[in-house]
């Protein structure tokens, strides 16, 4: 681990401070799961119907492939993806787009790297499938084994960070992306290999501590929360659950872990982190941060706990103080009161969505859960299930939604939209 340059108190005051971007944050969508990390867009309000004919705004072609959710800062939406150079030894330009959200026109794009990627994907996996995130100053383009990237917000890149080659289970492909917090970027390496967790300076790309990690391939996002005036960063994977102090990596605690091949990014209100995986298995855990050191499997600090109908892929979405979440990869959607475990209803067939990798998101008294074949099923928010209708567009989305103020954002496969009113 990267020695201590500056004493734990001074640290943690460097970390807690009010940054610069904290006051526009909710009105965006600048990271992953957006600016609460819970998947809900607090200021946002977009509309409930659409089709190809009505509320589509604009609808723009995206080179290449990738899954990663877009991010959205001021005027501009930030996406990644790979796109094939049709060479026959198979090359790919890593490549950050930055397109205008008045008109849907590329205002720049940034080819970050090209090479030949050592290892292939899943069918349903692509070579982009981590999101960017921005600071409001800076936009970060994570490509895993093709390095992350800091750019400013005109397109030019500041610092690069190669962090080695992973080696992925069944070869199944990459797609965690980092979490931003303060001044410090943290990636989560779990693969085949040696893993580790890794904390950067987010201005220069450099390291400031490394713990290695006994877990094979996850493909979790780590989660950064503050408690009791310490940022924490909480891992999910199929070994351990893990907590480490922000400031200088040492393990705050841990307990059992999740299902194989665990995915789902946790989420966390009130004091309570919540973790979700559904691979061969369901598991759910509910933890409370105050009582929640060393290690607490079987501890009060786990409050609650539910081994039914939790999701693969998707992420769980925390909203208006209820979970909710999908059955496997499927559009069959459950909700619990988030404190008291209680569940509102549950197994709750989603009309015409049938398979789902995104991961639903909540706005203006709504939830958004997008399907694989282009359908997307709006909710109304609360504890009874009430399906508002299911839109259907000439794509497929595996990204997840993005809300912000009355727009809604679909990046297909294809295509990205813009969906609101005006």
């Amino acid at each position: 681990m990267t020695a201590r340059l500056l004493s734990g108190s001074v640290i943690a005051l460097l970390l807690s401070a009010p940054s610069a971007e904290s006051a526009d944050r909710d009105q965006f969508w600048p990271q992953w799961r957006g600016p609460l990390f819970t998947g809900a867009a607090p200021q946002g309000n977009p509309p409930a119907e659409w089709s190809e004919t009505k509320n589509v705004k604009w609808k723009v072609e995206v080179p290449g492939l990738g899954s990663g959710t877009p991010v959205v800062w001021g005027d501009a939406i930030y996406v990644t993806t790979a796109v094939p150079t049709g060479a026959a030894s198979g090359p790919h330009r890593f490549t950050l787009l930055a397109i205008g959200r008045k008109d849907g026109k590329t205002l720049w794009q940034k080819a970050l790297r090209e090479e030949v990627p050592h290892e292939g994907h899943h069918a349903t996996n692509t070579f982009a499938s981590a999101s960017a995130l921005t600071d409001g100053e800076h936009v970060y383009a994570f490509f895993g084994s093709r390095g992350l990237y800091a750019l400013d917000l005109k397109g030019n890149v500041k610092w690069e960070k190669d962090l080695g080659d992973m080696s992925i289970k069944m070869g199944f492909g990459e797609a965690a992306s980092p979490a931003l917090h303060g001044d410090r970027l943290v990636v989560n390496w779990d693969h085949e290999g040696e893993s580790f967790i890794v904390a950067l300076d987010k201005r220069t790309g450099k390291e400031i501590w490394r713990v290695p990690r006994e877990e094979k391939t996850s493909w979790s996002t780590p989660l950064v929360v503050e408690h009791a005036g310490r940022a924490q960063v909480i891992t999910s994977a199929t070994s351990r659950v893990r907590s480490y102090d922000l400031a200088t990596g040492e393990l705050v605690w841990q307990a059992s872990g999740m299902t194989a091949n665990a995915i789902p990014t946790p989420v966390h209100a009130d004091g309570i982190v919540y973790l979700t995986s559904g691979f061969r298995g369901n598991a759910l855990m509910a933890v409370k941060l105050a009582d929640a050191k060393g290690d607490i499997t079987s501890t009060p600090a786990v409050i609650w706990r539910y081994d039914r109908d939790t999701p693969y892929v998707p992420s769980p979405l925390l909203y208006g103080g209820a979970l909710y979440f999908l059955k496997s990869n499927s559009g069959v959607l459950s909700a619990f009161d988030a404190k008291t475990g209680t569940r509102l209803y549950g197994e709750q067939r989603l009309e015409g969505v049938a398979n789902v990798y995104a991961s639903p998101i909540g706005a203006g008294g709504r939830i958004y859960v997008a399907g694989r074949d282009g359908a997307v099923a709006v909710v109304q928010q609360g504890p009874e299930f009430k399906l508002l209708g299911t839109n259907r567009l000439d794509d497929g989305f595996d990204a997840s939604p993005v809300a912000v103020a009355d727009e809604l954002y679909l990046r297909g496969r294809k295509f990205l939209y813009r969906i609101s009113t005006n």
